[in-house]
Protein backbone atom coordinates (compact mmCIF):
# COMPACT_ATOMS: atom_id res chain seq x y z
CA UNK A 1 0.00 0.00 0.00
CA UNK A 2 2.80 2.46 0.93
CA UNK A 3 4.48 1.56 -2.16
CA UNK A 4 1.21 2.79 -3.93
CA UNK A 5 0.53 6.00 -2.07
CA UNK A 6 4.30 6.92 -3.18
CA UNK A 7 3.71 5.84 -6.69
CA UNK A 8 0.95 7.81 -7.18
CA UNK A 9 2.23 10.30 -5.55
CA UNK A 10 5.15 10.79 -8.08
CA UNK A 11 2.33 10.16 -11.00
CA UNK A 12 0.54 13.25 -9.96
CA UNK A 13 3.83 14.73 -9.08
CA UNK A 14 5.26 13.96 -12.83
CA UNK A 15 1.78 15.43 -14.65
CA UNK A 16 1.47 18.96 -12.92
CA UNK A 17 5.39 19.01 -14.16
CA UNK A 18 4.26 18.18 -17.80
CA UNK A 19 1.59 20.82 -17.05
CA UNK A 20 3.34 23.39 -16.32
CA UNK A 21 6.36 22.88 -19.01
CA UNK A 22 3.84 23.36 -21.74
CA UNK A 23 2.57 26.04 -20.06
CA UNK A 24 5.64 27.71 -20.00
CA UNK A 25 7.08 26.58 -23.46
CA UNK A 26 3.56 28.02 -25.02
CA UNK A 27 4.17 31.38 -23.39
CA UNK A 28 7.97 31.65 -24.32
CA UNK A 29 7.19 30.26 -27.64
CA UNK A 30 4.91 33.33 -28.39
CA UNK A 31 7.42 35.82 -27.08
CA UNK A 32 10.04 34.31 -28.82
CA UNK A 33 8.06 34.54 -32.29
CA UNK A 34 7.17 38.18 -31.14
CA UNK A 35 11.08 39.23 -30.87
CA UNK A 36 11.87 37.45 -33.96
CA UNK A 37 9.18 39.43 -36.00
CA UNK A 38 10.36 42.29 -34.36
CA UNK A 39 14.05 41.43 -34.88
CA UNK A 40 13.01 41.02 -38.89
CA UNK A 41 11.28 44.07 -39.02
CA UNK A 42 14.19 45.82 -37.70
CA UNK A 43 16.56 44.13 -40.27
CA UNK A 44 14.18 45.26 -43.06
CA UNK A 45 13.92 49.03 -41.79
CA UNK A 46 18.03 49.17 -41.89
CA UNK A 47 18.65 47.50 -45.31
CA UNK A 48 16.32 49.60 -46.81
CA UNK A 49 17.99 52.36 -45.30
CA UNK A 50 21.64 51.31 -46.69
CA UNK A 51 20.05 50.75 -49.93
CA UNK A 52 18.87 54.25 -49.59
CA UNK A 53 22.50 55.26 -48.84
CA UNK A 54 24.01 53.36 -51.59
CA UNK A 55 21.47 54.85 -54.38
CA UNK A 56 22.05 58.40 -52.69
CA UNK A 57 25.99 57.83 -53.32
CA UNK A 58 25.93 56.72 -57.08
CA UNK A 59 24.00 53.32 -57.10
CA UNK A 60 25.59 49.78 -57.10
CA UNK A 61 29.59 49.52 -56.77
CA UNK A 62 31.47 49.99 -60.17
CA UNK A 63 34.11 47.31 -61.24
CA UNK A 64 37.06 48.74 -61.77
CA UNK A 65 37.04 47.06 -65.52
CA UNK A 66 34.39 49.45 -66.13
CA UNK A 67 35.55 52.37 -64.86
CA UNK A 68 37.23 55.03 -66.90
CA UNK A 69 39.33 57.94 -64.71
CA UNK A 70 39.68 61.48 -66.00
CA UNK A 71 42.29 63.48 -64.37
CA UNK A 72 42.60 67.19 -64.54
CA UNK A 73 45.30 68.14 -66.09
CA UNK A 74 46.75 70.74 -63.94
CA UNK A 75 46.94 70.94 -60.13
CA UNK A 76 44.47 73.81 -58.82
CA UNK A 77 45.35 76.25 -56.35
CA UNK A 78 42.32 77.43 -54.24
CA UNK A 79 41.44 79.97 -51.67
CA UNK A 80 39.93 78.36 -49.30
CA UNK A 81 37.38 80.06 -46.72
CA UNK A 82 38.72 81.85 -43.71
CA UNK A 83 38.08 80.25 -40.23
CA UNK A 84 36.83 82.53 -37.19
CA UNK A 85 39.42 85.14 -36.70
CA UNK A 86 42.20 83.96 -39.12
CA UNK A 87 43.79 87.44 -40.47
CA UNK A 88 45.30 85.68 -43.67
CA UNK A 89 44.27 83.07 -46.44
CA UNK A 90 45.25 79.80 -46.67
CA UNK A 91 45.30 78.45 -50.16
CA UNK A 92 44.29 74.58 -50.98
CA UNK A 93 46.53 72.97 -53.80
CA UNK A 94 44.81 69.78 -55.19
CA UNK A 95 44.37 67.57 -58.09
CA UNK A 96 41.52 66.24 -58.95
CA UNK A 97 40.10 62.73 -60.39
CA UNK A 98 36.64 62.03 -62.00
CA UNK A 99 35.60 58.74 -62.08
CA UNK A 100 33.03 57.90 -64.91
CA UNK A 101 31.06 54.57 -65.29
CA UNK A 102 31.73 53.56 -68.81
CA UNK A 103 28.66 50.66 -68.82
CA UNK A 104 26.52 53.76 -67.99
CA UNK A 105 24.25 54.80 -71.57
CA UNK A 106 25.67 58.13 -70.69
CA UNK A 107 28.97 57.71 -70.67
CA UNK A 108 29.39 57.74 -74.77
CA UNK A 109 27.60 60.75 -75.12
CA UNK A 110 29.42 63.01 -72.28
CA UNK A 111 32.79 60.94 -72.13
CA UNK A 112 34.47 63.14 -75.18
CA UNK A 113 33.12 66.56 -73.50
CA UNK A 114 34.98 66.41 -70.55
CA UNK A 115 38.08 68.01 -72.18
CA UNK A 116 36.37 70.82 -73.23
CA UNK A 117 34.27 71.36 -70.46
CA UNK A 118 37.05 71.17 -67.88
CA UNK A 119 36.78 75.03 -66.79
CA UNK A 120 33.09 73.79 -65.87
CA UNK A 121 34.51 71.37 -63.96
CA UNK A 122 37.26 73.41 -62.65
CA UNK A 123 34.37 76.11 -61.34
CA UNK A 124 32.56 73.78 -59.39
CA UNK A 125 35.82 72.16 -57.57
CA UNK A 126 36.54 75.84 -56.92
CA UNK A 127 32.70 76.86 -55.54
CA UNK A 128 33.03 73.59 -53.52
CA UNK A 129 36.15 74.49 -52.07
CA UNK A 130 36.70 77.66 -51.50
CA UNK A 131 33.23 77.57 -49.33
CA UNK A 132 35.49 75.24 -46.79
CA UNK A 133 37.73 76.11 -44.81
CA UNK A 134 40.73 74.46 -44.62
CA UNK A 135 40.41 72.69 -41.35
CA UNK A 136 36.57 71.29 -42.38
CA UNK A 137 38.62 69.94 -45.40
CA UNK A 138 40.85 68.18 -43.68
CA UNK A 139 38.08 66.90 -41.48
CA UNK A 140 35.70 65.65 -44.10
CA UNK A 141 37.59 65.57 -46.85
CA UNK A 142 34.18 62.37 -48.25
CA UNK A 143 31.90 65.15 -48.20
CA UNK A 144 33.62 67.97 -49.94
CA UNK A 145 34.15 65.05 -52.83
CA UNK A 146 30.16 64.21 -52.47
CA UNK A 147 29.16 68.03 -53.13
CA UNK A 148 31.89 68.41 -55.98
CA UNK A 149 30.17 64.77 -57.57
CA UNK A 150 26.97 66.35 -56.72
CA UNK A 151 27.43 69.58 -58.54
CA UNK A 152 29.10 68.05 -61.53
CA UNK A 153 26.09 65.62 -62.12
CA UNK A 154 23.50 68.13 -61.62
CA UNK A 155 25.57 69.94 -64.42
CA UNK A 156 25.76 67.15 -66.94
CA UNK A 157 21.99 65.99 -65.93
CA UNK A 158 23.41 62.38 -65.44
CA UNK A 159 25.25 60.07 -63.10
CA UNK A 160 27.93 58.60 -65.31
CA UNK A 161 30.27 60.39 -63.06
CA UNK A 162 29.93 58.33 -59.76
CA UNK A 163 32.91 59.48 -58.11
CA UNK A 164 34.76 62.44 -57.28
CA UNK A 165 38.93 62.03 -55.65
CA UNK A 166 41.63 64.54 -55.03
CA UNK A 167 44.80 62.46 -55.83
CA UNK A 168 47.20 65.19 -53.84
CA UNK A 169 45.78 67.84 -51.75
CA UNK A 170 48.11 70.25 -50.15
CA UNK A 171 47.46 73.60 -47.45
CA UNK A 172 49.54 76.67 -47.34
Amino acid sequence: MKKNLLSIIILSLLVVNIILTSIMLFSVVSTNNKTAAIVTDIAGILKLEMEGQNEAEGGAEVAMADTAVYQIAEQMTITCKRAEGDTKDTYCLVNVALSMNTKDPDYEAYAGTLETNESLVKSEVIAVISSYTADEIKLDQEAVCQEILERVQKMYGSKFIYKVSFSNIMFG
